[in-house]
């Protein structure tokens, strides 16, 4: 049973900045692979960012520039620093992990409860 606790979410003005945490638990946990997920009202949950066990990242082309994704082993955290923030990134947003390489929703199989975040104008 791997374990996925999300903190961080709160309200921000647009230009702003939040960094997001993700508390994982599980055996062997630096040789998982992490995203980042979200999901506004009325759309399909999608894609931020995702990191591999060796710490490379991809971004959606929505955030990248702006967020990034990191993990510290030592600590089982995974991060998500999100700068120049807009009302569009409004969302619940997601941590995942998978021991499996992928990108989408349905490669994750390990998901955490999600905290909101909300950017207002």
């Amino acid at each position: 049973q791997v374990q996925l606790v999300e903190s961080g979410g709160g309200s921000v003005q647009a230009g702003g900045s939040l960094r997001l945490s993700c508390t994982a638990s599980g055996y062997s946990y630096s040789s998982y692979y992490m995203g980042w997920f979200r999901q506004a009202p009325g759309k399909e949950r999608e894609g931020v960012a995702r990191i591999t066990p060796g710490g490379g990242t991809a971004y959606s082309n929505s955030v990248r520039g702006r967020f990034s994704i990191s993990r510290d082993n030592a600590k089982n955290a995974l991060y998500l620093q999100m700068n120049s923030l807009k009302p569009e990134d409004t969302a619940m947003y997601y941590c995942a992990a998978d021991t499996r390489p992928g990108v989408g929703v349905a490669d994750f199989r390990y998901w955490g409860q999600g905290t909101q975040v909300t950017v207002s104008s």
